[in-house]
């Protein structure tokens, strides 16, 4: 049926496992909120063995689970935007611009920043400010209230953001990043030491299976395709300086995958460690470094892609925040 798309698959859980129906079919479909998911399966259009069951059914191993959701093709012909891009009220925030041109623009977004409008937070985004300084964006990209956005960083974290300017510019640069042809370099300063000097992630990452606002990487999961590679920067006594570049870009990429290596990014209040100076007791003199840290201490650092008009390779590189400059530099005092 157009619009729609089949589903089946065998639930692979622990025999001991408590998990709901409605958890199970939105983690392994990212498209639908839990609240969408529990509805079909209380219409009869996701079954359990081909029976109709309530969305807080616990599937038991080799059940087969199968039924009708609206495909993700359907869902992006038909946004319902947050809101209309003429309606976006424009913001006088100050914007750190680091290139630009008449196709587009690479910014340096500081820390706190909300990248777009959302339900009950229509004022004081990125998009706000943009549509102050450079209105001619408006309608531009695939989402009203996105407008020139090619892609985002979470609101605490900082550093290289591309925007574009006209329709063709957002197609050009948005394939690159869908196929992997843009590189994007991070910079993160994490609790503990990493298992070598440098090394390569490919844990798929999908919605937690219990908390919908986190993420979460798993072998076994059918979340999509993550990789992220890391090297080491510089060891900071039971602090690391680390170095990502990433080839996919899901959410929380890279605060999941550095957590999966048992090295957290420092500050980070949903993957990261909750009592540093728990962590720290054997490094006392770290602790009110720690203490001073108001938010994760990851940085969009450099970004390389294909210019969208002439084609010429563009290299852009963001400077450290003075927040995460700070912290590094009292680090590198104590530990001289």
């Amino acid at each position: 049926m157009a619009g729609e798309c089949l589903i089946e698959f065998t639930f692979n859980g622990p025999a001991e496992s408590q998990e709901r129906l409605d958890v199970i079919v939105a983690a392994r479909h990212p498209e639908l909120s839990r609240n969408a998911a529990s509805r079909l399966i209380r219409e009869g259009s996701i079954r359990v063995d081909n029976k109709v069951c309530k969305p807080s059914y616990k599937p038991i191993p080799g059940e087969r689970i199968s039924g009708v959701v609206p495909s993700a093709g359907a869902a992006s012909q038909q946004p319902a935007p947050l809101v209309a891009s003429h309606a976006i009220p424009p913001d006088e925030i100050p914007i750190h611009i680091l290139f630009e041109d008449s196709h587009c623009l690479a910014l340096n977004k500081p820390p706190g920043l909300v990248i777009h409008p959302a339900p009950g937070h229509n004022r004081r985004t990125l998009v706000n400010a943009l549509i102050h300084h450079r209105p001619e964006i408006r309608g531009t990209g695939s989402s009203p209230d996105r407008p020139g956005i090619v892609h985002r960083l979470d609101k605490d974290t900082s550093g290289l953001l591309l925007v574009a300017k006209t329709q063709a510019a957002f197609k050009s640069l948005s394939a690159q990043f869908k196929e992997r042809r843009m590189e994007k370099k991070y910079l993160g300063l994490v609790y503990g030491r990493p298992p070598a000097e440098e090394g390569r992630i490919d844990l798929p990452i999908g919605r937690h299976i219990k908390n919908r606002k986190k993420m979460s990487a798993t072998r076994y999961t059918t979340a999509r395709p993550a990789e992220t590679f890391w090297r080491v920067r510089r060891f900071m006594g039971r602090m690391t300086l680390m170095e990502y570049t990433i080839t996919t870009g899901r959410t929380h990429q890279i605060r999941v995958h550095s957590t999966s290596i048992h090295c957290p990014i420092a500050g980070d209040p949903v993957y990261g460690i909750k009592k540093p100076e728990r962590f720290l007791r054997q490094a006392p003199e770290l602790k009110p470094v720690a203490a001073g840290i108001e938010r994760q201490m990851l940085h969009a650092w450099q970004i390389r892609f294909t210019h969208p008009a002439s084609g010429t390779p563009v290299a852009i590189e963001a400077p450290i925040p003075e927040d995460m400059l700070s912290v590094i530099k009292t680090l590198d005092r104590i530990l001289e």
